[in-house]
């Protein structure tokens, strides 16, 4: 896609999600489910304590990574010209 035609990077909101889980969510408009996310994933490292958290953290970091590509290929497609009207 061109810059300037409000399009998202999957691939970048991927890294930004490896970098700090839920980040390419919030990139991509989904503040709420970012930060949600994001929260997720430190409570789970607080949780690690517990020995629970041990599965939580990389689930949920690697959810967020999924996430953030997946958000930015909807993001795309609901705005290409001929895409899903919204």
């Amino acid at each position: 896609m061109q810059p300037g035609t409000g399009s998202r990077n999957p691939v970048a909101s991927l890294l930004a999600s490896l970098l700090v889980p839920g980040l390419g969510t919030i990139i991509n408009g989904e503040t709420g489910k970012g930060t949600l996310i994001l929260g997720a994933w430190l409570i789970g490292w607080l949780l690690v304590l517990a020995v629970i958290g041990v599965f939580i953290v990389p689930a949920v970091w690697i959810f967020g990574m999924y996430d953030g590509y997946q958000s930015a290929r909807r993001y795309n497609l609901a705005r290409r010209p001929g895409g899903p009207p919204g």
